[in-house]
């Protein structure tokens, strides 16, 4: 396999599970939820590929366990930063900053990452500020697909989970003609 030089972060409600679809305990921790259509696929995919994900999300480390573990994807991910743990939320750099320092990289190694995510404000205006390329799946009408100001618009745009394996692999490609 073609070792990949892109990494890959992942947000998880709305990119991964169908936010609507939780069920939550009265302390508020997630018990469990629905796929996205073809995001379980769109994990798998990534890691056969031969990418390093990790999980950047807000909420409690307890909820995307359970998320991710009721799907089959929990062992997927190198590493998971919820801002529970990091006591940040995104768009902080600290969330993105985490997720560097988790996966053994250093703050250079940012322009090596991608963010993918659902909310302008959170995952693209965070991924923008740190020279990361964003993503923005732009699938669901909870979220504005429009961009309040200049660090919420997107690197690339697309609409379903499907979607994200084919640009992957084209800026994994462009990436390795820069070394």
């Amino acid at each position: 396999m073609t070792p990949r030089r892109l990494i890959v972060l992942l947000d998880c409600g709305d990119t991964i599970i169908d936010e609507s679809t939780q069920v939550f305990d009265p302390s508020g921790i997630v018990l469990a939820g629905e796929l996205l259509p073809g995001a379980g696929r769109m994990v798998q995919d990534l890691v056969a590929a031969g990418f390093r994900i990790a999980l950047v999300a807000d909420g409690r480390y307890v909820s995307f366990e359970n998320l991710l573990g009721q799907h089959g994807l929990l062992d997927c991910f190198e590493t998971l930063i919820c801002s529970e743990a990091v006591r940040h939320e995104k768009p902080s750099a600290r969330m993105f900053k985490a997720a560097l320092g988790s996966l053994d990289l250093d703050p250079a190694d940012a322009s090596r990452c991608v963010m993918v995510g659902n909310n302008l404000s959170r995952d693209v205006a965070g991924a923008n500020r740190m020279s990361m390329t964003s993503i923005h799946l732009a699938w669901t009408p909870r979220y504005p697909r429009d961009a309040a100001a200049p660090d919420e618009i997107a690197d690339h745009t697309i609409r379903n989970p499907a979607e994200l394996l084919d640009l992957v692999l084209r800026l994994d490609e462009a990436l390795g003609s820069d070394r």
